[in-house]
């Protein structure tokens, strides 16, 4: 058996250059074209499908502005798939208090949304925003304004509902922060 060699990098001064024995690190540019910046964010270009775009952060955001996962699939099928997902990714929930990101960016969850949707507002509505909305929906369809309408009552139930689910996110982000 052969000794190993020794190295040139011991001591002061260093007998070779910093990195000089790393290559050449290869970087993908972004797919947009006229676009020279890092591609670093894959994208899908088409449902269900392993082949990928790769955008600099600007032309992936905009990407998927209008990205609809659930595009081509029936209701149901949909349905399932989301509750397959969230089943697969429950893991993951307990590690959702160490996020960093701010609202509107993909940290609400499917229900925040949902009760955004309920109350007419945006994924970035900030809970001023939503507090109004819910004072407003409410007087519309409260069962002493409107006793004995069935169709108000539960577009009062489906409002309540909708602002817990909310003011238990909002609760949730002030005392992580």
């Amino acid at each position: 058996m052969s000794r190993p060699r020794r190295s040139n990098d011991w001591g002061f001064p260093r007998w070779r250059g910093y990195g000089s024995a790393s290559e050449a690190a290869t970087v993908r540019i972004c797919d947009r074209h006229l676009c020279d910046e890092p591609g670093n964010c894959p994208a899908p270009k088409s449902p269900n499908s392993p082949d990928r775009w790769y955008f600099c952060e600007k032309h992936a955001a905009e990407y998927n502005s209008k990205w609809d996962y659930f595009e081509g699939l029936d209701k149901e099928e949909a349905e399932a798939r989301a509750q397959s997902e969230e089943r697969a990714n429950a893991g993951y929930a307990e590690s959702q208090h160490y996020g960093w990101a701010g609202s509107g960016d993909g940290s609400r969850s499917r229900d925040e949304v949902r009760a955004l949707e309920l109350f007419g507002l945006t994924a970035d509505a900030d809970f001023d925003a939503v507090k109004k909305a819910w004072r407003a929906k409410a007087k519309e369809v409260h069962p002493d304004v409107k006793p004995g309408d069935a169709e108000a009552a539960k577009a009062f139930q489906a409002y309540s509902l909708a602002y817990e689910v909310l003011r238990a996110a909002e609760e949730r982000r002030e005392w992580k922060g």
